[in-house]
């Protein structure tokens, strides 16, 4: 007696596609989420903290930096310093 090697399962074939499909189909979904959830960046409609605006500084402050990075001496300092502070269009 003769045999076919799909005896039994000739009416069955899309069930094995579709197997297929699911199969493969979970693989690649556990594969993007396991991306997905190791990239450390935020998703860009999340929202989160908002950046940190830094300070403006006065030009005292910035003088005084200069002063201790040693950019200008301390008579330069002084004589600029004087010079903000008596200026005739300064804000308060």
């Amino acid at each position: 007696m003769h045999r076919y090697w799909n005896d039994g399962w000739s009416g069955n074939w899309w069930w094995m596609g579709i197997m297929m499909i699911a199969f493969w189909g979970g693989i690649i979904w556990v594969a993007v989420t396991l991306i997905r959830h190791t990239n450390h960046a935020p998703h860009p409609l999340t929202p989160g903290p908002a950046p940190a605006v830094p300070a403006r500084q006065s030009p005292q402050e910035v003088l005084a930096e200069r002063l201790a990075r040693g950019e200008i001496e301390p008579d330069d300092y002084r004589q600029r310093l004087d010079a903000l502070e008596h200026r005739p269009n300064a804000k308060p």
